[in-house]
């Protein structure tokens, strides 16, 4: 593995010493002028984005640590590519008419549905979506799973927002069954399924898993809506193409950033007498927004660019993921785990037995020393004494061999050895 002492670090401004120390002063670095003023979580963020944004190789990629003037540049790329797909002599959208009405056209017929609706985060057209169906089958309450994110990242907007109510068909760290769907207490009106289950280990069920939940949701007088903020990923696991998928659901959300590149944004799909409906809520919501041309666009360019690689990055993830099993064992970690062993889209969780805190300064420290970043963040959501980062192979990682990840897996528990023996 390539060893980076010695050299400038052109990211930040920093020097690495031939000792594997940063030689940098606090009006050298912006990292070091926030620790100096006493802003040590904004200095260790600003040394994690310096370091990952350095880094000569990337395993797993996230759109964090690119500057605005690359963004800017990506999509001024796009607009003026010859020819342009994108109509880049075009005017600027004006409350989503233009180049959004085309984003939502897209979408639609991708998905095989009447009409899509543009929202500018995926929370409000979840929220939208719910209260429209609600009112339709006139059942507040919502069968979803305890893990999903209408659940875990959306401060209960469902309930405090939209008074409705949640009813959770299994406790267990794993997509619904149609028997647990079908053994609900009381009545629902709608069946929000997410699709990956990402606080499960973005896992998927089976085709014939997902067709029996649909139905029996039909069966308890049920609406089906998708969560499918990763949607786009999901056709490799289970062998269907997009228009299939969502055909087994009343609606379905999709998002634009999470796996397409995007800057943000998301699309709500489904009948066009309920997207009508969800306009008229996207306003109420707050969402009808001047200008969002950036957001369609890079959208757009994601459709174009990333949606087409997915299969190969799902394919790829399985290679990642067995080489990263085979790391931990001849390193010789007493507890590990990739999970799911095999992924089902091109993301996956894995998990150690060490602090959050010592694995990402190992991480870090391996970006700042060889110019490799094998993983991001990692937090502590289970047991104590175990962390879990979450890893997207993307087109950062194709041209990663087996032997690539197990070498900087190797380096990496190398320096975790350093902290954790008394050496760092």
């Amino acid at each position: 593995m390539k060893d980076r002492t010695g050299t400038a670090d052109e990211s930040d401004g920093t020097r690495i010493a031939a000792d594997g120390t940063a030689d940098k002063t606090a009006d050298e670095t912006p990292a070091a002028a926030a620790e100096a003023t006493g802003d040590t979580e904004r200095a260790a963020r600003v040394r994690r984005l310096a370091a990952w944004h350095g880094s000569e190789r990337t395993l797993t990629r996230g759109p964090a640590e690119r500057r605005i003037t690359e963004r800017l540049s990506a999509l001024t790329a796009a607009l003026t590519a010859d020819p342009s797909p994108y109509g880049g002599d075009g005017w600027v959208d004006i409350y989503g008419d233009g180049i959004v009405e085309e984003l939502e056209r897209r979408v639609a017929a991708l998905l095989g549905m009447e009409a899509a609706a543009f929202f500018p985060t995926g929370t409000m057209a979840q929220q939208v979506a719910l209260r429209c169906w609600a009112g339709r089958t006139g059942n507040p309450v919502v069968a979803v799973h305890p893990l999903s994110h209408l659940e875990v990242h959306e401060r209960d907007a469902y309930l405090t927002v939209s008074g409705l109510r949640a009813v959770h068909p299994t406790s267990e760290p794993r997509p619904s069954t149609a028997e647990e769907v079908l053994g609900l207490d009381e009545p629902f009106g709608t069946l929000a399924l997410e699709l990956p289950l990402r606080d499960a280990g973005f896992v998927l069920p089976e085709w014939d898993e997902l067709v029996a939940v649909v139905e029996a949701a039909r069966e308890r007088d049920a609406v089906v809506h998708f969560d499918g903020a990763r949607l786009w990923e999901c056709t490799a696991h289970l062998g269907r193409e997009l228009p299939e998928i969502a055909g087994l659901a009343d609606s379905v959300y999709v998002s634009f950033y999470k796996s397409l590149d995007g800057i943000s944004g998301a699309a709500l799909a489904g009948p066009e007498t309920l997207v009508a409906e969800a306009r008229a809520w996207r306003h109420r919501y707050g969402g009808q927004l001047f200008q969002q041309w950036p957001a369609a666009l890079a959208a757009l360019d994601g459709l174009d660019r990333e949606l087409p690689r997915l299969p190969s990055y799902v394919a790829h993830a399985r290679v990642v993921a067995q080489a990263l099993r085979t790391a931990f064992t001849a390193e010789g970690v007493g507890w590990s785990r990739v999970h799911p062993e095999v992924p089902h889209t091109h993301q996956f969780q894995v998990w150690l037995p060490y602090p959050a805190a010592v694995l990402d300064e190992a991480g870090v420290r391996l970006a700042e020393e060889t110019g490799t970043t094998l993983f991001r963040r990692w937090r502590e959501p289970g047991p104590p004494g175990l962390a879990a980062t979450e890893l997207t192979v993307a087109s950062p990682a194709l041209d990663w061999t087996a032997d690539d990840v197990t070498a900087a897996a190797g380096a990496f528990f190398a320096r975790v050895r350093e902290l954790t023996e008394g050496d760092g």
